[in-house]
């Protein structure tokens, strides 16, 4: 992109950050004497639905929509809305994205035994389409630093790296955008996300390459961690009355959700979809 202009497409599903991570951009750009137009779609900004926000910084600029072929970078939280926007990326562009994949129950052609249809992860791959691609598991960089929430920060950090802006100007957007606090978690994921390298991309896909092998048996059992801070238990619930295969009750004063049907898991992730406080997390099991 160029020193003076450039646009930036920032894509995910609903409850990762995009539009946040939009505004940060947007405010970096502004401080460093930028014009900038931003134009978000969430109308299905609830947890699970499409999400993208459009950004355009330049000396004058007239509209913030990226036509097809033009954005000079794409940061995608999440791999299949990588896969969807890639045709908005120009030649010679940047796409960021993190190798975590949010997976709608559609796409499940066979919970018991892991069967899905769904884009693997494929990150060399695209690289002979895309040039430069920069991947990396940003939930798991997020959790490094302090909180997994926060990972559409290290990708900022990532992005921060082709962008023009100054370490100044994208620490104050953070300070003015975030949350006082989140402030610490956010700042510690940009500052994760500005210093990776490729190996972390690499050691994040030798894992989840093992996680997309199949097999005739059924699923392992996915291992289940609930942060009891965040869970508001039987006053929502909604994992509890979602799970098809009933693995999840309350505890005995019914303020958090407990696994009480371990061995049923199938890892669908339909909790960890749905829940509106990334208080549950499925850890499906590895192959051996």
């Amino acid at each position: 992109m160029g020193a003076r202009s450039g646009s930036v497409l920032v894509v995910g599903v609903g409850g990762q950050g995009v539009v946040l991570s939009s505004a940060v951009a947007a405010d970096a750009a502004r401080r460093c004497g930028f014009d900038v137009k931003q134009s978000e779609v969430h109308g299905m900004s609830q947890r699970g639905g499409v999400v993208t926000s459009h950004l355009r910084y330049g000396d004058a600029v007239h509209s913030p929509l990226i036509a097809a072929g033009e954005a000079d970078a794409i940061v995608a939280l999440e791999w299949n809305e990588a896969l969807r926007a890639l045709p908005a990326l120009r030649p010679g562009g940047t796409l960021i994205v993190s190798v975590e994949r949010i997976l709608p129950p559609s796409a499940f052609l066979d919970r018991l035994h892991g069967a899905l249809r769904y884009p693997p992860i494929a990150v060399d791959l695209l690289r002979g389409t895309v040039p430069d691609v920069r991947a990396c598991d940003a939930t798991a960089v997020a959790a490094r630093a302090g909180d997994r929430r926060a990972m559409n920060t290290v990708l900022l950090g990532v992005l921060s790296r082709v962008m023009p802006f100054s370490e100044t100007a994208w620490d104050d957007a953070i300070v003015a955008n975030v949350p006082p606090k989140a402030l610490g978690a956010n700042r510690a994921a940009f500052a994760a996300g500005r210093a990776l390298q490729a190996d972390d991309a690499r050691r994040a896909l030798a894992r989840l390459a093992r996680s997309d092998e199949g097999g005739d048996a059924r699923r392992a059992a996915a291992s289940l961690e609930i942060v009891d801070a965040w869970c508001k238990g039987e006053m929502c619930g909604i994992c509890v009355r979602s799970c098809p295969e009933y693995c999840l009750g309350f505890d005995a004063e019914a303020t958090a959700v407990r696994v009480t049907r371990a061995d049923a898991c199938t890892a669908c992730g339909l909790c960890e979809l749905l829940c509106p406080d990334f208080a549950i997390v499925v850890h499906p099991a590895v192959p051996a």
